[in-house]
């Protein structure tokens, strides 16, 4: 098939690759002249057969939006636009509406698979009607491992990015709990071989991923992590998973949990850690870094 691709970064520039090498024709465009196969978005519809088919994968929010209206006044009735980067997926019903008025198909499609999709494959996560999916499936059959990986989640758009965000929000929490044993097992003094035992755990066990075997790689190149500062981001998926649980009263503890542990890295000296010591002094007058509170004794009992 022929497709256009707009955004042409570590995703974008390999996914490119991944379908070229597959025997599709693939016309790129990144505001990156040196990554670029054309000078423009025009350029690239232009290239294309009717009907013509765009996949967007550019940073999400005002980006996408911005680029999915561009291709709203470029595209005609029978195209389709995909959007496969992190939108969220409240946004999608509003794109597929707004690209409708003129005939436009609309997808959205999670996809996962990092740096190694290249190699490995993306596993994908797609809503929209059968017939758009059908115009764009040679993609996905070009751009998924070989044995599954791709997903039609549902007709509805916003689907496919519904269960990318889920997806990202069990990631938190994986990453969150292997990081909490790595710690726990670099502070006792009665372990030895860290990385060892992490790398047993690869084998057999009931633990065992692909996030396990990254984290193995790593602090086998870096056994303390000692290169690395204490700060984690979150690209927006875990909030948004958390907010979809609110909405829908769905508890999600460890999900939760596992979002807020990243904020706490970004701080360098805890304010509610400080209230917490404050008021374990006063009640009790627990050793913080003062004295107890004039004329309070420690009470053994407190907690």
């Amino acid at each position: 098939m022929h497709i256009g691709l707009v955004g042409l970064g570590k995703m974008g520039g390999n996914m490119r690759t991944r379908l070229r090498d597959a025997g599709h024709t693939v016309v790129g465009y990144d505001r990156n002249p040196d990554l670029a196969d054309v000078e423009s978005l025009a350029a690239m519809v232009e290239a294309l057969p009717t009907p013509k088919v765009v996949w967007v994968m550019v940073p999400a929010g005002d980006p996408t939006r911005s680029t999915i209206a561009e291709l709203k006044e470029l595209l005609g009735e029978g195209d389709l636009v995909v959007d496969g980067g992190n939108s969220k997926y409240t946004d999608d019903a509003i794109n597929a509406a707004s690209l409708a008025e003129k005939g436009i198909g609309f997808v959205d499609c999670g996809v996962s698979g990092g740096v190694w999709g290249l190699a490995n494959g993306y596993a994908l996560m797609y809503g929209g009607s059968a017939d758009d999916i059908a115009k764009v499936q040679p993609a996905f059959d070009a751009l998924k491992p070989e044995e599954g990986g791709a997903v039609h989640a549902g007709p509805t758009p916003g689907a496919g990015h519904f269960a990318k965000m889920v997806h990202n929000g069990i990631e938190y929490a994986m990453m969150q709990a292997y990081a909490e044993g790595w710690e726990l097992l670099e502070k006792v003094d009665i372990v030895e071989n860290v990385p060892a035992i992490f790398e047993s755990w690869r084998h057999g066990t009931v633990i065992r991923s692909w996030l396990l075997d990254l984290l193995t790689e790593a602090i086998e190149a870096d056994e303390h992590l000692e290169e690395l500062r204490g700060y984690a981001d979150d690209s927006g998926e875990g909030r948004w998973t958390v907010q979809a649980a609110i909405d829908n009263a769905v508890p999600m503890h460890v999900i939760a949990s596992s979002l807020f542990a990243r904020f706490t890295s970004r701080q360098e000296d805890s304010p509610a850690m400080k209230a917490i010591a404050a008021m374990r002094n006063q009640f009790g007058g627990h050793a913080v870094h003062t004295e107890p509170p004039p004329g309070g004794e420690a009470n053994p009992d407190a907690s």
